[in-house]
């Protein structure tokens, strides 16, 4: 079973659960409508890793998110996180009206920063991604569509979470193609201070 690092601990999550369509910048650069619901689909923990690739299959592209840590009840811990697509194959299967998780929940698909412990999800939390240097993807809380209180609640209404269970809530705009051999920094931001940063090497 894959692991992430928790307050210095290794944490196992039984699944990662994503939201998807949270930013209207990001809908609108990718030519989607804006959801009538909170749009769900899930990563299996096969799909956790620390390395960041950028070929599987097909060429792959990065999204980069906020990401919780569910423990008793609420989002104890908060980390940047990678969700890696298969953009063509999505395509397709949008297309057709077909699930995406053959784009999304292949080995490899969710690659995480290290978790830090938050006592509450503060409203300017939020994320940056540099790519050899250059702020790509920058976005938060203020920005979603649907906040992580509400996403939260509306995923216990049909699902079970479990204690390290992790939550990506949805991407900003800027998402791209991962180029072999790039670099990219993505942090967490609380009130101006860094609360967690990762550098991954594409390979």
């Amino acid at each position: 079973m894959n692991t992430v690092i928790v307050d210095k601990k290794l944490v196992i999550p039984s699944k990662v659960i994503c939201i998807g369509r949270n930013y209207v910048d990001h809908i609108t650069e990718l030519g989607n409508e804006v959801p009538d619901e909170m749009v769900v689909f899930l990563k299996p923990n096969s799909a956790i890793s620390t390395q960041l690739q950028s070929f599987h299959q097909e060429v792959l592209h990065y999204e980069a998110e906020l990401c919780f840590l569910y423990q008793q009840g609420k989002f104890s811990a908060v980390a940047v996180g990678l969700d890696l697509t298969k953009r063509t194959l999505q395509a397709k299967l949008k297309t057709k009206g077909l699930p995406w998780e053959r784009a999304k929940a292949f080995n490899g698909a969710a690659v995480f920063s290290d978790f830090v412990l938050i006592d509450e999800v503060d409203n300017s939390l939020s994320l940056t991604l540099a790519i050899d240097g250059n702020i790509i993807q920058a976005g938060g809380v203020k920005l979603m569509m649907v906040k992580p209180a509400e996403i939260l609640t509306q995923l216990q209404d049909f699902i079970d979470l479990e204690d390290g269970d992790i939550v990506m809530t949805g991407t900003p705009k800027g998402v791209g193609q991962i180029v072999s051999g790039s670099q990219f920094i993505g942090k967490v931001i609380c009130q101006g201070r860094t609360l967690v940063s990762a550098t991954w090497l594409a390979n």
